[in-house]
């Protein structure tokens, strides 16, 4: 009997043993657990900090590395500046990882040389504008018509006389267009002053050229007119869409007389913000309207 007890007690201690070993292990583990996620946590922490572009409400994760390669390409740019044109994909080719354009039929729709519309849209309640008011054939989108319409009723009043020469384009009449400015300056010149066919906002049916009366466009600049414009445009919904000096922004030469409507409210804070369209899209409009 004296035997068995002590075996049964050897047992008992070897199976403690065994036991404590087995806790000590599994709290030593869970420690090395605790060591790598506080490590790791810690590193998230301190690249977040470090990261300086995430501290903007447009910034996107999926875009950190070209980010850093952007600012390393041009320091002198701001953080601000850095993630729009990132996110506009202007660290890339002009119409290379194109996207369908969204939003379509709204004043917020986009369209640029990385956003283009099908062959096959047309936008909805196209109107054609009054001879008064601008060449034979012209359409619009109805609410960018009544304003235009408005524009330069008021703008006759004040002594200024313009006049639409070009509005909605559908995508075969941007083809033959774009071509033909191929067929004269290559496709590189081209690419400067016209959209490839879908990508152009003529498209649309938001977009007005003008120029005064029965003068050639490219004179626009030097006009009373033009001068009007920039300075009453926005009441009426309307924004200069290609601005001199921002030709590495909207990748097009500057074009006095080329105006988008967005609609009075947004024209007014896009003409206070001096941004492009397409950077103020960036900034304050791509996450509400996707």
């Amino acid at each position: 009997m004296k035997k068995i007890i002590i075996i049964l007690s050897s047992i008992i201690v070897i199976i403690f043993i065994i036991l404590m070993i087995f806790l000590f292990n599994t709290d030593s583990k869970n420690k090395d657990i605790d060591n790598v996620k506080e490590n790791e946590t810690t590193e998230n922490t301190k690249e977040k900090e470090n990261n300086e572009f995430s501290t903007l409400a447009y910034y996107k994760e999926e875009n950190l590395d070209r980010y850093k390669t952007y600012q390393t390409n041009n320091p002198d740019l701001s953080i601000e500046d850095i993630v729009t044109r990132v996110n506009l994909n202007l660290d890339k080719d002009v119409y290379t990882d194109t996207l369908p354009a969204i939003n379509l039929n709204t004043n917020y729709l986009l369209v640029n040389k990385f956003y283009y519309l099908d062959s096959n849209y047309i936008p909805e309640n196209l109107e054609l504008l009054d001879s008064s008011y601008a060449k034979s054939g012209i359409y619009l989108v109805k609410e960018a018509k009544d304003n235009i319409e408005r524009l330069i009723n008021d703008a006759k009043n004040d002594g200024m006389n313009i006049r639409v020469i070009s509005a909605y384009r559908s995508y075969s009449y941007q083809e033959n267009l774009y071509n033909n400015y191929v067929k004269n300056d290559g496709v590189e010149m081209a690419d400067t002053y016209s959209a490839r066919p879908g990508y152009s906002e003529h498209q649309t049916g938001l977009v007005v050229d003008v120029t005064r009366a029965y003068d050639n466009f490219n004179n626009f600049e030097n006009t009373d007119e033009y001068n009007w414009m920039l300075e009453n445009a926005a009441n009426y919904g309307f924004i200069l869409r290609y601005p001199k000096d921002k030709e590495d922004i909207t990748t097009y030469s500057f074009e006095a007389w080329h105006y988008r409507y967005v609609g009075v409210e947004l024209a007014q804070k896009i003409k206070a913000s001096n941004l492009t369209f397409d950077e103020y899209y960036i900034r304050y409009l791509e996450s509400d309207n996707n």
